[in-house]
């Protein structure tokens, strides 16, 4: 983690869930020092698509953030625009295909690297329902399962909990909105994983 600070920009930055790896962080953790590798259009398509459509999405991938929510998450983010946290910038990140996932048990730990250290009011966790299928459909408030919501983090670089899950296989989407500490910012991700 220490080589995220360094890299352009990172003074300004905030966080995301680095495992298992949102689908902005994927991409630039995987491609960023190559993104102009044409063999990510046949072995990476999905970041490939993402990298076309807005390479700014990969570069800040720690500033999918939305100001004055109130909590109010799901009035504030229309089905189809969750991955992106409703920010036009990133609607990429919606689209459905194969995104590389993470091989994940059904009890996982989540890590949020908070390079700004705002700590968090709270996260929230959910899975994708069984039958949804995230290389064929756009993620939608009906299509989460609520898991989990943590209580508060102090401020710190690093925050890892646990998630217990059961009765998940196969590809399915983990959803985690993140409230930081500091003002009423919110943050919103999808993390592709499969439940092996």
């Amino acid at each position: 983690m220490a080589g995220l600070l360094s890299w352009p920009g990172a003074a300004q930055a905030h966080g995301t869930i680095v495992d298992p790896a949102s689908r902005a962080y994927q991409c630039w953790q995987d491609w960023g020092s190559d993104h102009m590798n044409p063999a990510m259009a046949n072995e990476d398509p999905m970041c490939w698509q993402a990298f076309q459509a807005n390479a700014d999405t990969m570069w800040n991938w720690m500033s999918a953030l939305r100001d004055g929510l109130g909590g109010n998450f799901q009035a504030a983010t229309p089905d189809g625009q969750l991955c992106s946290n409703a920010l036009s910038r990133n609607d990429s990140l919606n689209r459905p295909g194969p995104w590389k996932t993470t091989t994940v048990g059904n009890n996982f730990s989540v890590h949020l690297y908070d390079q700004a250290s705002h700590g968090a009011d709270f996260l929230r966790v959910y899975v994708s329902k069984n039958g949804f299928n995230p290389t064929t459909q756009s993620l939608g408030w009906g299509n989460l399962d609520f898991i989990l919501q943590t209580g508060r983090y102090a401020p710190a670089n690093d925050i890892t909990f646990n998630v217990s899950t059961s009765g998940y296989t196969g590809h399915h989407v983990v959803f985690v909105i993140w409230q930081a500490s500091h003002q009423d910012q919110a943050y919103m991700w999808c993390s592709d994983v499969t439940f092996a």
